[in-house]
């Protein structure tokens, strides 16, 4: 299995709400509001695009699927910036993003 992104631009509602319900068929998650992320072998992704392919046959307005694989190797090296908010407390904020699996104690 690879990590996938799938990301869209459709501006017909119906098309749109037919391509979120595939994603989260496929069990993908939504992690931005035309992005969806997760894990699919490769013949669930041919499944899911031809799904797409399907769907926007119909389209007669500009629309846009893409699927991107990341390697698993790649994967761990994403930079990720995240705000977590803690109740009663301040804000926390990472003061600069952070690379899965840096350590603290690299050279620079």
């Amino acid at each position: 299995m690879m990590h996938v992104i799938l990301m869209y631009d459709i501006s017909n509602d119906r098309t749109r709400n037919k391509v979120i319900i595939a994603c989260e068929d496929y069990g993908l998650d939504r992690v931005q509001y035309s992005a969806f992320y997760g894990k699919l072998k490769r013949v669930h992704q041919r499944e899911l695009m031809l799904r797409m392919k399907d769907l926007l046959d119909d389209q007669e307005e500009k629309a846009v699927v893409q699927l991107v694989t990341i390697g698993e190797d790649d994967w761990k090296k994403r930079i990720e910036v995240k705000r977590t908010v803690k109740s009663h407390q301040a804000d926390e904020r990472d003061s600069e993003p952070k690379a899965e699996g840096d350590d603290d104690d690299d050279n620079e």
